[in-house]
C-alpha cells in the first residue's frame, strides 16, 4: 500500500511541474518578459522549462527521483524568495507558502525515494 501512496503522490506533485513547463513554452515570451521584469535573466527560461518539464516527467516515472525532488524543492524555495515576497498582496503571500509547502514535499519525496513503482526501483534490481 505505501508503495502506492508514493506512486500517488510523485504524480500529484509533478503534475503541476509537467504543466507549467509546457505553459512556459506556450508563452515562451510573455513568460521571459515576467522573469527580467523581476531581475531574472530571460535567458534562464530553457533551463527553468527543463527543470518543470523534465523534472515533472522524470518524477512520473519515478527516474532519479531524489535528485529530481532535491532540484525541484530547491527551484520552489528560490522561486518563491524571488517572486512571491511582496507579503502586502494576500494571493503571493499565499504562493509564497505554496512553494514551501511543494518544498517540503519534495524533500519528504528526496527521503523516501520513489518506491517500487518507478525506473529508480527497476534500475536498482
Amino acid at each position: 500500500m505505501n508503495n502506492a501512496i508514493v506512486l500517488i503522490a510523485r504524480l500529484m506533485l509533478a503534475h503541476m511541474f509537467v504543466l507549467a513547463g509546457v505553459g512556459k513554452i506556450t508563452g515562451y515570451a510573455g513568460t521571459q518578459g515576467y522573469m527580467e521584469s523581476m531581475g531574472v535573466p530571460g535567458a534562464l527560461l530553457p533551463l527553468v522549462i527543463l527543470l518543470e518539464l523534465g523534472g515533472g516527467l522524470a518524477l512520473i516515472i519515478g527516474f532519479l527521483t531524489r535528485w529530481v525532488a532535491l532540484a525541484l524543492a530547491a527551484f520552489c524555495v528560490a522561486s518563491a524568495v524571488i517572486f512571491h515576497m511582496n507579503w502586502s498582496d494576500q494571493m503571493q503571500m499565499i504562493m509564497f507558502m505554496k512553494n514551501v509547502a511543494l518544498a517540503g514535499g519534495f524533500l519528504l519525496l528526496y527521503v523516501q525515494g520513489a518506491g517500487a513503482y518507478s525506473v529508480d526501483a527497476q534500475r536498482g534490481k
